[in-house]
């Protein structure tokens, strides 16, 4: 009796050995035709007017936000994470990166840099530019509207006159010893 119940369990275990039916399903190779399908291919356009589940965030995400105190700030510490390794901290292209033996990028502070567009920078961040790699997968794009707020602010700085500060401020500044 026990050699019946020993032989039904070894066979019971064996029967539960067979490949599941998940892996021996029919299924079609994305690249091979499809006879499912009216038009024969497996690969189906979207349904007109459809949208990717995070394509309307990835949109608003994308749109320049207002400029202000906390966005400068936020692009301040962003440039010194991503930026300052080549740009350095004022952005004059002598980062430590360059003193290791890396190209030198070009300073922010050129003429044709301080006349580029805002969406040149955005470009530059997301898609590369010359020596420079993209850095679309580790910065954000409200992250590159904020670096590109801390960069102008930068410009501005390295290349204000008196005439830049608002009177009231400019008569303090002078009193001041």
């Amino acid at each position: 009796m026990t050699r019946a119940i020993a032989a039904l369990l070894i066979c019971a275990l064996a029967a539960g050995c067979t490949r599941s039916n998940m892996d021996d399903q029919p299924k079609y190779n994305e690249y091979k035709p499809a006879p499912l399908f009216p038009n024969g291919r497996t690969l189906q356009a979207p349904v007109a007017g459809a949208v990717a589940r995070d394509a309307i965030v990835r949109a608003e995400d994308a749109r320049k936000p207002p400029l202000t105190a906390a966005l400068i700030a936020r692009g301040h510490t962003q440039y010194d994470v991503f930026c300052s390794p080549c740009h350095d901290r004022v952005g004059t292209g002598d980062g430590i990166v360059i003193r290791r033996g890396f190209p030198r990028p070009a300073s922010l502070h050129e003429d044709r840099l301080r006349q580029a567009d805002d969406q040149h920078y955005i470009d530059a961040m997301t898609k590369g530019y010359g020596a420079m790699y993209a850095f679309a997968d580790r910065i954000g794009p409200p992250d590159r509207w904020a670096i590109v707020a801390y960069i102008r602010a930068l410009q501005l700085s390295q290349h204000a006159s008196p005439d830049d500060v608002p009177a009231e401020q400019r008569a303090a500044l002078e009193k001041a010893p």
